[in-house]
């Protein structure tokens, strides 16, 4: 789902001088960004089918499980607003190489951890690498492509390994836990990150270049952030004084951002009608991929009594064919424009929400698993095209600006899908289901919507 937010800008935008690759670099390059960005999206994804498993034996509840989703989507979300510009300042290959060990040293820890504060710990510093290696990866592809051609061609091919990572996510989670245990939903990143720093020990350094860091504006963002999501997740007295925390850390950031020569996030972005509603559908797409992926895990396991594989297995038909409606949908979009697909690809999402609802215990298993195609196609359908959109709609020299903030609004949005989600299913699994199936459906229709007012032009 993640895996084209970057894409436009990486083939759009200039990039600036580097120093030129060793002879067969670029092949190099490209496998290590792609390994490192498939160990970040693959991590979104592969705990969610991991997570009864790991409740059982570390003895927490549902609080203690939406904190090892979200410790490392928070530390994700919030850091990706700034990070772009710390591969600047220290090099592209220097970030991702430290961003690369410190995931691979904080899978360890997740999969040694002998309880639950150290096991979320750990997942808060792979959010921090992830966040890290993000955006260095991306900048590593560029610099080896000198070409627009060729930089296009391996642009695709990096975010097409970011889509696979997705899609095999709950079937290699469910596949690890159910043959060995929850742990090594984490271990398998250990060969996986010393593959991708074998492969960077070949490439030459980047160049350092200057690049404003907004440290007032990054604490501030972490502040709201993780005390919205602590508030709906933990609730009661506690949740309330979270609520009012985050409101003033919010405050705080919008302040520090209008004051600040050169702001995290420029609040004049959303003066912008076009990159208004791509943050907010796209905001809906991840409420409603994410959210259900995390609540049908804990369906399928702690309802129909699959194990973790068979719960993984359940999400195959759907996350199969995320990559190919990606490639669908970009053809579309060079078509008829981006409005048409992003609006079709919504509703479709809707369609496949509302049909969720007649799923139960009783249902056959063949049924509820196509019953979640519709999802997939609809979000995987309109979210290439509302990039795009949001691409287009900004000046040049704002366009990693915009997908940074685009990236971290929707991962947050996840997060959120996550807490809210799984404080309705510690009540009841069955209502919960159907309230986040609603909710989610709603979302997406008013964006669907407000995708009518976005511009008819080809992305």
């Amino acid at each position: 789902m993640s895996s084209t937010d970057l894409t436009r800008d990486a083939v759009a935008t200039p990039s600036p001088v580097r120093l030129p690759p060793r002879p067969g670099a670029p092949g190099t390059v490209l496998a290590a960004a792609m390994l490192g960005f498939a160990l970040i999206t693959l991590d979104t994804s592969v705990v969610n089918v991991a997570l009864p498993a790991i409740g059982a034996d570390l003895r927490t509840g549902m609080s203690g499980l939406q904190w090892v989703v979200d410790a490392y989507t928070l530390a994700f979300a919030a850091l990706l607003l700034s990070s772009g510009a710390l591969a600047d300042r220290v090099g592209a290959s220097r970030a991702y190489g430290a961003g690369v060990v410190l995931f691979t040293l904080a899978s360890a820890a997740c999969g040694l951890a002998p309880g639950l504060p150290s096991l979320l710990a750990a997942r808060a510093v792979q959010g921090v690498a992830a966040a890290v290696m993000l955006p260095a990866s991306l900048a590593l592809v560029r610099e080896a492509y000198g070409d627009p051609g060729r930089r296009a061609r391996a642009v695709s091919l990096w975010a097409a390994g970011g889509t696979v990572a997705v899609a095999l996510g709950p079937v290699v989670g469910g596949a690890l836990t159910t043959a060995w245990s929850w742990r090594g939903v984490f271990f398998v990143n250990l060969p996986l990150g010393l593959v991708a720093l074998v492969l960077l020990a070949r490439v030459a350094r980047s160049e350092r270049r200057p690049a404003p860091f907004d440290l007032p504006g990054q604490l501030t963002a972490v502040t709201a952030l993780g005390a919205l999501t602590f508030a709906a997740i933990e609730g009661g007295a506690a949740g309330l004084w979270a609520l009012g925390g985050a409101v003033a850390a919010f405050a705080a950031f919008l302040l520090v951002e209008a004051r600040r020569r050169h702001p995290m996030v420029p609040l004049g972005l959303f003066r912008n009608r076009t990159v208004a509603v791509a943050v907010a559908a796209g905001s809906a797409n991840s409420v409603a991929f994410y959210g259900m992926v995390f609540v049908f895990g804990l369906f399928f396991q702690q309802v129909l009594g699959l194990s973790a594989l068979g719960a993984g297995l359940m999400f195959l038909p759907m996350s199969g064919l995320l990559a190919g409606v990606n490639v669908l949908s970009a053809k579309a979009a060079a078509r008829y424009g981006t409005r048409l697909p992003v609006v079709v690809g919504q509703a479709v999402a809707v369609a496949g929400l509302l049909g969720l609802l007649t799923v139960d215990a009783d249902s056959s298993r063949p049924a509820q698993a196509l019953l979640l195609v519709p999802l997939a196609l609809g979000a995987g359908f309109s979210l290439p095209p509302l990039i795009a959109a949001m691409m287009e709609a900004v000046p040049a020299e704002r366009a990693g600006t915009a997908a940074g903030l685009l990236n971290a609004v929707r991962q947050t949005a996840g997060a959120l899908a996550v807490a809210v989600f799984g404080s309705l299913a510690a009540r009841d699994m069955a209502t919960a289901l159907r309230a986040s199936l609603l909710i989610s459906a709603g979302l997406l229709a008013v964006t669907t919507l407000l995708s009518l007012r976005l511009p008819r032009g080809r992305g």
